[in-house]
C-alpha cells in the first residue's frame, strides 16, 4: 500500500538553500517511491521584498543583512555552489552575482499551480535566477521560463499584465 503525503514547500527562488533543499527532498521522494506517493505544493515566500528594481550585489546585499565578510561570503557561495552541486544542480554564484525581487515570479508561480505546472516552473525560476544569473523580475525572462516550463507564454503575459 502506498502513502499519500502533500507536502508545502515554503520558498523563494532567489534562496540558493532553497533548491538545495527541494533538490534533497526529491532525492529523498524517488527513494521512497515505493512506499510514498508526495505531491509537493510550492507555497510564497518572498525573501527581500524591499528589493528594488535591478536587485542589489550578492555581496553587499549579504554584507547588510547578515554582517558578513566578503571572505565570508565568497565561502558561503563556496559551499552553497558544492552542496548544489552534490544534488546535480549547477548554481553559478559569484561576487558579481545580484539579489532580484521575486514578486512577480510568485505570481507567476500561483498561476502555475493553477494550470498544472508549478514544479517544473519552480525548477526553470531557479535555473534562470541561481544558474544563468537573470533577473526573475523581467517579465522576458519570466515568460521564458514559463514557456521552458511547458506553460503557455502567451497567458503568462496575461497573467504578468494583470
Amino acid at each position: 500500500m502506498t502513502a499519500h503525503l502533500k507536502i508545502d514547500f515554503v520558498s523563494d527562488i532567489a534562496c540558493p538553500w532553497c533548491i538545495i533543499g527541494l533538490r534533497a527532498l526529491e532525492e529523498a521522494l524517488a527513494r521512497a517511491a515505493d512506499a510514498l506517493d508526495a505531491e509537493i505544493v510550492f507555497q510564497p515566500f518572498e525573501l527581500n521584498p524591499a528589493m528594488p528594481a535591478g536587485g542589489q550585489n550578492i555581496g553587499e546585499h549579504i554584507a547588510e543583512k547578515y554582517g558578513s565578510t566578503p571572505e565570508q561570503s565568497a565561502a558561503n557561495r563556496a559551499m552553497i555552489v558544492d552542496r548544489a552541486r552534490d544534488l546535480g544542480f549547477t548554481m553559478a554564484m559569484t561576487e558579481t552575482s545580484r539579489i532580484y525581487n521575486t514578486f512577480d515570479a510568485h505570481r507567476l508561480l500561483h498561476w502555475a499551480q493553477i494550470e498544472g505546472g508549478q514544479a517544473a516552473l519552480k525548477h526553470a525560476l531557479f535555473t534562470a535566477n541561481l544558474t544563468d544569473n537573470v533577473d526573475p523580475g523581467d517579465h522576458r525572462v519570466l515568460v521564458d521560463a514559463a514557456a521552458k516550463a511547458g506553460l503557455d507564454p502567451v497567458a503568462a503575459e496575461e497573467v504578468l499584465r494583470s
